[in-house]
């Protein structure tokens, strides 16, 4: 059975490679890239015939090839078995100690879609990051974790304008889990930042968590603050969720039969209201893997 496997998996590579060649020869004369073909043929390829599980954790586990790394622990982290305790594990041993940003970057995502309501200190730590990209990974990762010892940590970032733009319109948008009255006034002072899209972000964020729309006008919502009683400020019954990218399908989607976008739905952030409980996929066998020591 291996044996007539990893033949039709040679059969198939070569019929694409044979396929790569023939249109490389066919386009010589409109002088296109052989080269270029041929990694787009490749690529196709990777695609047809993914990465068993057992090379997704060698790969997160390549600490001779950062590349690797991040590739393993995106394949891992979007897996059926990704959240069993050894990859989470191995998640958290990356966002505290991993230098490569991108794949501290995508150790945080993993983190945040499988780990618990405490991790969120962990990633919150990250926002502090030198490499903007890691932050902004931090700012969107805490969107699925529910902690309240972290709110300060991210309405202080917020009201960072220095802070890259897109960080801080995410960690607006993860605000709004928070009904509590420091979050309130950081969204509030948003308000008069000078990027819209956080101004937006953040109105989103106080919509959320007062059930009201004043807009952004930052005295408005001072004034309804101040006169409204305390047991009345949040008692507003909207349902945060995150959110995730989706959009419409479009025809090239189709023609690319062999890899047609799978949209995540949005959720309740870990922690929220279940008390913390977060199910993994215990019940499938992962690779055995183990945090490199180097």
């Amino acid at each position: 059975m291996h044996h007539a496997a990893q033949l039709n998996f040679t059969r198939t590579r070569r019929l694409i490679w044979v396929c790569a060649v023939a249109v490389c020869a066919a386009s010589t004369a409109l002088n296109v890239g052989c080269d270029t073909i041929g990694s787009d043929f490749r690529s196709m390829g990777d695609v047809l015939i993914p990465p068993t599980p057992q090379e997704a954790a060698q790969w997160a586990v390549d600490t001779t090839d950062a590349e690797n790394m991040r590739r393993g622990v995106a394949l891992l982290a979007t897996s059926s078995f990704g959240g069993v305790d050894a990859y989470v594990k191995l998640y958290r041993f990356y966002v505290k100690d991993m230098r490569d940003p991108l794949v501290q970057a995508a150790a945080i995502s993993a983190l945040a879609r499988f780990g618990r309501p405490e991790d969120a200190v962990l990633i919150s730590e990250r926002l502090a990051s030198s490499f903007a990209h890691v932050r902004l990974s931090a700012a969107i990762g805490l969107q699925r974790l529910h902690n309240a010892t972290v709110t300060e940590a991210m309405w202080r970032k917020l009201q960072d304008e220095s802070e890259e733009q897109a960080t801080r319109v995410e960690l607006a948008i993860a605000l709004g889990q928070y009904p509590q009255d420091d979050v309130f006034q950081a969204l509030v002072a948003s308000l008069d930042h000078s990027e819209l899209s956080v101004n937006l972000a953040a109105l989103d964020s106080l919509r959320m968590m007062t059930g009201n729309d004043l807009g952004i006008s930052r005295a408005r919502w001072l004034s309804w603050y101040s006169s409204a009683s305390v047991e009345r400020r949040f008692v507003a019954e909207n349902v945060y969720l995150y959110p995730t990218y989706q959009r419409h399908m479009v025809f090239w989607d189709y023609v690319v039969f062999w890899d047609i976008p799978k949209w995540e739905s949005p959720g309740i952030p870990t922690g929220l209201n279940d008390g913390g409980a977060h199910g993994t996929y215990e019940s499938t066998t992962p690779p055995p893997v183990q945090p490199p020591t180097g």
